[in-house]
Order: structure tokens, then C-alpha cells, then sequence
């Protein structure tokens, strides 16, 4: 993969992540210079392996926040992406929970050149790359979405939240919105449903909106045809993330045109 976003993963719930009825292994972003892994989850590097990606690449690992959808595999990626220490190397951002609750070992800690513990609201340089953290409201206090600032496009990054018009408006002006939609209706879970992904939407206006991070309701009602619908209210491309679909920031437009329902499933053109 010589750039774009790549899901790993689309799984969003246990009941999903449990049966393996999404995978889990987070989402990579590949600038020509850099590589960003966001949230590892299960199964991190079977799927980097399955589809190209050389996690000693890695730049930086963006953990959102602790829950083991998001994290589970951080350990495992920083040993493969260091042999294990005789290599340290690579960046990690994150909020306080990771380290609080130790979700990254002393051991594994110490692979890495830097651990960076931050706050919502917050820019980071990499290389040419810039990272805002943006505010999110979930069961983990310290979970944060990220902006991603390249030369040629902005990729923003919702994680797990629930809605609110301030997180919505962090997102305007992005070029690319990953939306961690995870239910189908209202929920007591603080987490986005399809009605709030469309306020979203709405607000931040981005060129092109990506769900991912599914329940099972939203599976059994086809994450396809959601947003197909979404696109046609909200006049804005809108396209569900499928486990393994690769995206170029730059061109995407004339490839991602969602024409036909079954322009994203398994073995489909």
C-alpha cells in the first residue's frame, strides 16, 4: 500500500468482535512519508499481514482510548514494530486511561522512542504530518478523536462518542470523516447511532463521510444500505467501511461512487 486509509478492522460491539463477524484490527493511514496506526484491536496483526502492511513501518500508534476494541493488540504491534525492543522506534499518542491503567507494559513502553499523554484539543507534529486530538464523550473520560493534517487532505476521526453540535463542529472542513457509528437507534451507550452520524454530517460537511465501528444491528440491517440513504438525504458521499477496503484520499472520488449496493461486498466489483 504506498497511501491511503485501510480498514484492518470494522467491528464495533463484543457481539461483533467475539464471533469475528467483523474483524478488528483498527485503521491504517499511509501518507508518502509516514504510517499511522489507529486502535488496534483484536487481531491487529493477522489482518496487517493478510493485507500488506509492514507494521515495522509504523510512525505513530493513535490509541483513542482504553477499551479493547481499541487497544487490545498495542503490545503485540510495538513488540513487531521493534523486534521487540532491539529496534525501539515509533510514537505513540494517547490519553491518560492507557497509562493508568497500564494497558501499554513497562517493557513495551520502553520499545518505543516516545509516549505521548495528551488531552483533547491538543496539536502534535510528526515528521509533516500534524494530529489535533478532538473531544469525545464516552464511558472512558479521557477518549478523544483525532484530525489528521497531511499536505494534501484532512482525515477526521470521531472514535467512540456520543452526539453532541460541539463534537460535531471539531470535524468541519476535513476532506475524509470516519464515523464510529455503532447503533442502529437510541441507546442508553454513549455512542453514535445512525440519526446522530447524520447530524454529524450535516455539520461538519465533509466531502466524504466513512461509517465503520458496527453493531450487529446495524450489520443484520446492512451498513450498505444505510449509508445509501444517507447519501441520498444528505447530498454528501457517503460510503460503509468494509474490512479490508483501501481508500486514496487524493483520487477517491471517482472510485468510491456507491452506484450499485453491492459495490463493497466480499469478492464483488
Amino acid at each position: 500500500m504506498k497511501s491511503g486509509i485501510l480498514f484492518l478492522g470494522t467491528s464495533g460491539e463484543i457481539s461483533v468482535t467475539g464471533k469475528q463477524l467483523r474483524n478488528s484490527g483498527g485503521i491504517i493511514l499511509k501518507t508518502k512519508d509516514c504510517q499511522f496506526l489507529i486502535d488496534p484491536g483484536p487481531g491487529t496483526l493477522n489482518k496487517a499481514a493478510e493485507y500488506g502492511i509492514n507494521l515495522r513501518e509504523n510512525t505513530a500508534i493513535l490509541l483513542s482510548h482504553s477499551h479493547m476494541n481499541h487497544c487490545n493488540d498495542i503490545n503485540a504491534v510495538i513488540a513487531a514494530m521493534t523486534h521487540n525492543g532491539l529496534d525501539p522506534k515509533g510514537v505513540i499518542i494517547t490519553g491518560p486511561s492507557i497509562t493508568e491503567q497500564n494497558i501499554i507494559t513497562q517493557f513495551h513502553q520502553k520499545c518505543i522512542e516516545r509516549l505521548i499523554v495528551t488531552q483533547p484539543d491538543k496539536k502534535i507534529g510528526i515528521e509533516n504530518i500534524e494530529i489535533q486530538t478532538t473531544k469525545a464523550d464516552h464511558d472512558d473520560p479521557h477518549t478523544m478523536g483525532f484530525k489528521i493534517y497531511s499536505s494534501k487532505f484532512l482525515v477526521g476521526y470521531t472514535s467512540d462518542t456520543k452526539y453532541s453540535k460541539e463534537i460535531a463542529e471539531q470535524y468541519k472542513k476535513t476532506d475524509i470523516l470516519i464515523i464510529n457509528c455503532v447503533h442502529l437507534d437510541k441507546t442508553k451507550q454513549k455512542q453514535l447511532t445512525v440519526d446522530d452520524a447524520v447530524k454529524i454530517i450535516q455539520i461538519a460537511k465533509p466531502k466524504l463521510a466513512i461509517l465503520t465501528h458496527f453493531s450487529k444491528k446495524i450489520l443484520a440491517s446492512e451498513p450498505i444500505y444505510i449509508a445509501r440513504e444517507m447519501q441520498k438525504q444528505l447530498k454528501t458521499q457517503v460510503i460503509a467501511a468494509e474490512d479490508g477496503m483501501h481508500i486514496d484520499p487524493v483520487s477517491y472520488s471517482a472510485q468510491l461512487q456507491q452506484k450499485t449496493l453491492n459495490l463493497y461486498r466480499k469478492g464483488k466489483n
